[in-house]
């Protein structure tokens, strides 16, 4: 993570009320510049880590997206300015699904029953 130092801030709004809800650090050039290179080495190491590994690694993330499946649904529904209804619950389950599409084999055959919106 590059942490803004530039100095400008932007404003982030409640889209339903046009309040500003939070104000986010803004990068310069150097900081943009500087997030891409850790992106592409992470890549690289990423790429490098043993294929068990990462099917652990994203296991956790399924995990802990199901801990905080009610919270994620909440957020993303503020983002949109709808409710937390049925399609946007739907939208937060099928995340942790999507993040196996990075682990060899893909989703489990067994599927992902016990993951909300599983297969």
């Amino acid at each position: 993570m590059v942490n803004g130092t530039s100095g400008r801030f932007a404003e982030v709004f409640e889209p339903k009320t046009g309040e500003v809800q939070a104000k986010v650090a803004l990068a310069s050039k150097v900081e943009r510049r500087a997030a891409v290179e850790n992106t592409m080495a992470a890549q690289v190491d990423w790429g490098a880590t043993n294929p068990q590994r990462r099917a652990r690694v994203m296991m956790k993330f399924l995990e802990l997206a199901q801990r905080d499946y009610d919270e994620l649904a909440d957020l993303l529904a503020r983002k949109h300015d709808k409710p937390a209804s049925r399609s946007t619950r739907s939208a937060v389950r099928a995340l942790p699904a999507g993040a196996l599409s990075g682990v060899p084999g893909g989703v489990p055959s067994g599927g992902l029953s016990g993951v909300p919106g599983g297969y």
